[in-house]
């Protein structure tokens, strides 16, 4: 077992750990450490967390200091360098005629190596605009190539719920979201309603889907042949987290079915034969 402290170079990046040098280190405090990009800035989002040594993918460096007034000051350097690094890209991609959008700049700490991330829709031969960039800067470049839902993270915006994105407030990783989950959840399949900013299934699907999982596996189906109080019917929908089935009971050859809800504990499924047609619909419901 390996005693770590957890550092974030973005706001909502991941979480990288790095062993401690021996200082008095508090949550929140900036640190410079050592990555495989250089030197870089981060900020410290835990401490002492015991990890166990299979979790560990390479060996851990140390932290190489708590950032000092100076390097607070060459940080903010950074980041205004950034911002004039980041229009000139736009310049020379026009120049270039090249079919790609420049999202945002990252220069390291130590000013070794500058990283412009981009979108496009296929692949770009950038090499005249890496050679171009890299007389300007002095400095080792790359151009990343990121999908929609990182450039969703790296701008940010604002969700149909009406509030900030998850990937750009805390969400640090993206996790698997199918179609399979807004069916779960009994969401209506429009994709303008569950689809984020970015075009791809809403993060937030992944949340309670564990929770709607577990329920559904005591709860009937649609399709579902149930017997209750008033007689055997069919399931037409199901509410998971009110627990309610709506089912239509066929009363008689001459009245047609009646749709009446109940509570799950008060159906007893008969057959589940997951079906979407409705054996009991075929005239009008009341």
């Amino acid at each position: 077992m390996v005693e770590v402290i957890g550092v974030r170079f973005r706001k909502t990046g991941k979480i990288y750990y790095f062993l401690e040098n021996g200082e008095k280190i508090e949550l929140g405090t900036p640190v410079i450490v050592e990555t495989s990009k250089g030197i870089e800035f981060g900020k410290v989002e835990l401490l002492n967390k015991v990890i166990s040594e299979k979790e560990l993918f390479s060996p851990l460096k140390t932290i190489i200091r708590v950032a000092t007034e100076e390097d607070k000051n060459k940080y903010k350097e950074n980041k205004e360098y950034e911002k004039k690094a980041f229009k000139i890209c736009i310049e020379k991609i026009k120049e270039f005629e090249l079919d790609m959008k420049v999202i945002d700049t990252e220069l390291t700490f130590d000013c070794n190596k500058i990283t412009f991330y981009f979108i496009s829709e296929g692949r770009i031969d950038f090499r005249d605009l890496v050679k171009s960039l890299a007389a300007i800067f002095k400095m080792r470049i790359e151009l990343r190539q990121i999908g929609v839902r990182d450039e969703a993270k790296m701008l940010n915006g604002i969700g149909i719920c009406g509030r900030p994105l998850c990937c750009s407030t805390f969400l640090s990783n993206f996790q698997p979201v199918s179609i399979k989950m807004a069916k779960d959840q009994n969401l209506p399949l429009n994709p303008s309603k569950i689809s984020g900013v970015c075009g791809r299934f809403m993060c937030c699907l992944k949340y309670e889907e564990e929770n709607y999982k577990y329920i559904n596996e005591f709860l009937p189906k649609e399709g579902d042949i149930v017997r209750t109080v008033d007689g055997e019917g069919e399931v037409l929908s199901v509410t998971p987290l009110r627990q309610l089935v709506k089912v239509a009971i066929k009363k008689n050859d001459k009245d047609g079915p009646k749709v009446i809800v109940y509570d799950a504990t008060e159906v007893q499924i008969i057959s589940s034969k997951n079906r979407r047609v409705n054996k009991f619909l075929e005239e009008d419901i009341e």
